[in-house]
């Protein structure tokens, strides 16, 4: 079994990690907005490709205070514009962090989950052979296992567990 996932993390650095996450989160949470899942929808989004033109707009209506409407705020542009810029370099650091937690994570239960399969395979074989103790593992094990079940109201499958 190739197994890529080797070294276990040490307590004592999972607990600094979370430490220093929830410190991160305290330290931005006044300067941060939450968004609603229609909020997040329906709001108006920058994106790299629009970052040019936000970025040139704003230089623009600095230099051409004349052009700009009578309730339009620079100073407070000026504060939107220096945030995002700056959120969106944090947001590409944190997501590297996720990413890579993400993957080891998935490779960790992939061969976790691997391990498993094998020793429920085994203790299945071993019950089938009556092997002394075996039976009462497999059924165990059988009770947990995921088993897919066709649904009373169509023929899509889904998955018994909870996941």
């Amino acid at each position: 079994m190739d197994n890529r996932h080797s070294v276990s993390v040490p307590e004592d650095v999972m607990e600094d990690v979370k430490r220093k996450a929830a410190e991160i989160f305290q330290i931005l949470k006044p300067y941060m907005i939450p968004l609603t899942p229609e909020e997040r929808r329906n709001i108006i989004k920058m994106g790299e490709k629009t970052y040019s033109f936000v970025s040139k707009a704003y230089d623009l209506a600095k230099e051409n205070p004349d052009l700009c409407p009578k309730y339009f705020d620079i100073e407070e542009m000026r504060i939107d514009v220096e945030d995002a810029v700056k959120l969106i370099a944090l947001k590409t650091n944190i997501n590297q962090i996720y990413e890579s937690i993400s993957d080891t994570e998935m490779v960790a239960g992939s061969e976790a989950y691997k391990a498993a399969l094998m020793f429920y395979q085994e203790a299945k074989n071993a019950a089938q052979n009556d092997i002394y103790g075996a039976k009462a593992i497999y059924e165990e094990l059988k009770k947990r296992f995921p088993t897919r079940r066709k649904s009373n109201n169509d023929d899509s499958t889904q998955s018994s567990n909870n996941e």
